[in-house]
Order: C-alpha cells, then sequence, then structure tokens
C-alpha cells in the first residue's frame, strides 16, 4: 500500500508539472493530451510489470528487475559509507578494488557473461536505479512511474522537434510517439529503451532548435545528451551521425540536392567508420559489430531463446556484411511477421509489423504533389532506419530483443510516411485535425 501511494504521489507531482512548466507547451499538442499519455504510459508499465512477474517469473532473468535490484545494492552503501555511493552513481573513483569485492561482484549483471569490447550499457540503468531508489524507498512501481515520465519528456521533445516540419500532420505524429503498442509499451518499463528516448528526443530538439537559430542555451543539453546517448546505446547514436549531418547540411545551404548531399554524408561516415582505428586505437567498427552479433549469438544460445534465429556468423571485414545486409534488413523489417507462434506479445508485434507494411502504400496512395515533399527530412528519416537497421539486423539474432531495440527508429519509419502523404488528402477525422486558433 504504502508503495501503491507515493506512486500515484509522483505521477500526481509529474502531472502537476505537466500543467505548468513551460517546456511542455507545444502548439497541437493540449497539455491534457500529455497529462493523459504519461498516465497511458503507466499503465502499460504495469502492464509490463505483471507480464515480467506472474508471466515470466524468472526474476534473475527479467531486464526490469535485473537492473532494480542490483541498483538496490549500490543503493546500500549509501548509509555507511555515503562516499562509495556517490563514487559508484558518478563513475568517479570507483575502480579500487574494495568496490569489485563489496558490491559489484555481489551484482547479477555489472558484469556480462560474454563480456564484449563494448561499454556495458547495463552500468547506466544500475545507476538511475539507485539514483532513483532515494526517492522510492524500494517500492518498485514509484520507479515506473520516474521513467514513465523521463520517457514523456523524451518524446514531447521528439514532438516539439519535428511537428513544425509535419503540418497538417501533428496530431497523427503525436499519436505515433505516444500510442504506438511497441513504443508504448517497451519504453514504459524501468528498461534503456525509455532513458533512450529521453535521452534522443532533448538531443535531436537540441540540434533542430540551434539550426533554426533559436536560443543558444541549447548547446547546454547537448554534452549531457550525447553521453547518455553513448553509454546507453551508441550504436543509435552513430546511426544518426550521417543521416543528421546531411539534414544539417541541407538546412543550412538550401534544400537543392539533398540526395546528393546525403549520399556524400554516408559516404564520408562510411569511410571514417572503416578506418576508425586511425583516430581512436584499437577501435575497429566491424569488429565491434561482428563481437556484438558472436556474443549475442552465445547468449541467446545458453537461455535456449525461443525465438532464435539461426543465422550466417559474421566475419570482421566488410564483403562479410555487405553480403548480409539482405538479411539484415529482414530480420529488422520482417522477422517479427513470424512473432506470432510466440505468444501473445508476439502476436501483437506481427499485427503491429504487418501495419507498418501497410502504411507506405497508404502514403503513396495520399501522396503529396513531388514539390512539396520535404525532401531532406525524408531523406533523414530513410537514412537513419536503414542504417540503425542494419545494425540491428547484422548483431541481433534473436526476435523478442528486435522487437525491443528497433524502437527508436518506428517513429521515424512512420514520419517518412507522413513526409510523403498530402494531409489534405487522407481522410483524418476531425479530432486530428488542429483547429485553427491553434
Amino acid at each position: 500500500m504504502t508503495g501503491l501511494l507515493l506512486a500515484l504521489a509522483y505521477a500526481s507531482l509529474f502531472l502537476y508539472a505537466i500543467r505548468k512548466v513551460p517546456f511542455f507547451s507545444a502548439p497541437g499538442l493540449p497539455r491534457r493530451w500529455i497529462g493523459a499519455f504519461l498516465l497511458l504510459k503507466i499503465v502499460a508499465g504495469t502492464a509490463l510489470w505483471y507480464v515480467y512477474t506472474y508471466v515470466h517469473t524468472d526474476r534473475a532473468t527479467a531486464d526490469i528487475y535485473r537492473f532494480f535490484d542490483d541498483g538496490n545494492i549500490m543503493f546500500r552503501a549509501l548509509p555507511e559509507h555515503p562516499l562509495d555511493y556517490l563514487r559508484m552513481i558518478t563513475g568517479i573513483g570507483n575502480d579500487q578494488k574494495r568496490f569489485d569485492v563489496n558490491y559489484y561482484q555481489v551484482m547479477n549483471n555489472w558484469y556480462r557473461q560474454y563480456e564484449g569490447n563494448l561499454y556495458n550499457d547495463a552500468h547506466t540503468m544500475i545507476r538511475f536505479n539507485a539514483f532513483v531508489r532515494l526517492f522510492s524507498f524500494g517500492h518498485y512501481h514509484v520507479h515506473t512511474v520516474f521513467i514513465c515520465f523521463f520517457c514523456t519528456i523524451g518524446l514531447v521533445a521528439l514532438y516539439r522537434a519535428f511537428a513544425p516540419l509535419l503540418p497538417g500532420h501533428e496530431r497523427a505524429w503525436s499519436l505515433t510517439l505516444f500510442v504506438l503498442p511497441s513504443v508504448l509499451f517497451w519504453t514504459s518499463g524501468v528498461l534503456k529503451e525509455a532513458l533512450l528516448i529521453f535521452g534522443l528526443g532533448l538531443f535531436l530538439l537540441a540540434v533542430l532548435e540551434l539550426l533554426r537559430g533559436r536560443k543558444r542555451t541549447w548547446l547546454l543539453v547537448l554534452p549531457s545528451t550525447i553521453a547518455l546517448l553513448f553509454f546507453l546505446k551508441f550504436y543509435v547514436l552513430l546511426s544518426l551521425v550521417p543521416a543528421l549531418g546531411a539534414y544539417a547540411w541541407c538546412a543550412r545551404t538550401g534544400a537543392r540536392q539533398p540526395l546528393l548531399k546525403s549520399g556524400i554524408a554516408f559516404t564520408t561516415f562510411l569511410v571514417l567508420g572503416l578506418n576508425s582505428d586511425l583516430f581512436y586505437p584499437n577501435f575497429r567498427m566491424l569488429e565491434v559489430l561482428y563481437v556484438k552479433q558472436r556474443d549475442f549469438i552465445g547468449m541467446a544460445t545458453a537461455a535456449h531463446s525461443d525465438s532464435f534465429v539461426d543465422v550466417t556468423p559474421l566475419e570482421p571485414n566488410l564483403r562479410s556484411f555487405i553480403s548480409q545486409a539482405p538479411h539484415a534488413l529482414y530480420m529488422t523489417f520482417l522477422s517479427p511477421l513470424t512473432a506470432w507462434r510466440t505468444g501473445v506479445l508476439g502476436t501483437l508485434s506481427a499485427v503491429e509489423n504487418l501495419w507498418l507494411l501497410i502504411l507506405p502504400l497508404l502514403a503513396f496512395r495520399w501522396r503529396r504533389p513531388q514539390a512539396q515533399v520535404d525532401k531532406p527530412l525524408l531523406f533523414f528519416c530513410l537514412g537513419f532506419c536503414i542504417l540503425l537497421a542494419l545494425v540491428i539486423g547484422w548483431t541481433t539474432p534473436v526476435i523478442g530483443a528486435i522487437v525491443r531495440y528497433r524502437v527508436p527508429l518506428l517513429p521515424f519509419l512512420i514520419m517518412a510516411c507522413l513526409c510523403i502523404a498530402d494531409p489534405a488528402r487522407v481522410p483524418w477525422p476531425s479530432w486530428m485535425r488542429i483547429p485553427s486558433d491553434q
């Protein structure tokens, strides 16, 4: 009962913040909608808790509990050794042996069974839970409320970043961000995807506001959001770089020849990526992805994953990656169609995926004149989605994981369709159109 009362109190506090804080003022997105979306996310987060508590009952392998339980171990240092807690939270001065003996080896997820060549992003989630533990007093549902609010901030930031570029589709864009089933479900629990959306939204809003010549105070947001994205899922940040670079180039020099500019940006990124060890010694991009796939195959095989797909192992050379690119795109965009055999969540993923395949056909049916298409924005969305889809498909042989990992690209996939569709031709219901006084 105490946990429920705390969760309700924090939810009320965050709803009040949505009503009063200027950040949540967005044309075409009423504050009462944002409040309703936050409550919807809390319900979805509670449903996710139910699945991992009463359906999949192994707490040791449930992602929502793995980081929560390890965060409690970190928090236990606070009463007697507050400086230890502060060092572990910040990651500064925590490399002494006693931290390893007293805390990290006691945790189940600080060290990975398959320790690859990348930063262990579980550390970020453990630290997040150890921080929220200051407010939750150990009640899990308070963590759900906090992470849903953080994710809502990121989703509002994504709305504010791109809604001015999608006139007539503002309501459709808001529903894409807040109601799309995969995004709603997987970003409402105490999982990496929720914090990823928080960082991604603020990062892109800061970049686009700077490109629009708005307040330079957005420069202060960039370092922290870049760090968060890097320590959560660095490959999402890297997948953004060429697409965002091409878009910024077009924004600064005019929208002429956006395809050529995108091609130059992606080619430059590819050349730099293939020679990354020249700039960062012992960091070879293809080898990083090769090891990530190898580790994932080992982990999935050991866990006897129900949705494991027997894939051809990559080799750390360009030829291997090119030959596996079509299958990588299949894995990311189409393999969830086969998930209907793996239970209720798999069936819902398959239905959602079928709808995502139909959506581009509808967009072309209601397409706008070619001259009215925002081509820089369209190529930004497609470039980011394809590059991220390749990375996910190359490295992830488990369909259940792919459904989660592709969550950041789904809104941009739908945004590409909104770029093509003419809002005047789409038969939106009246409530989907913004009143003229807004």
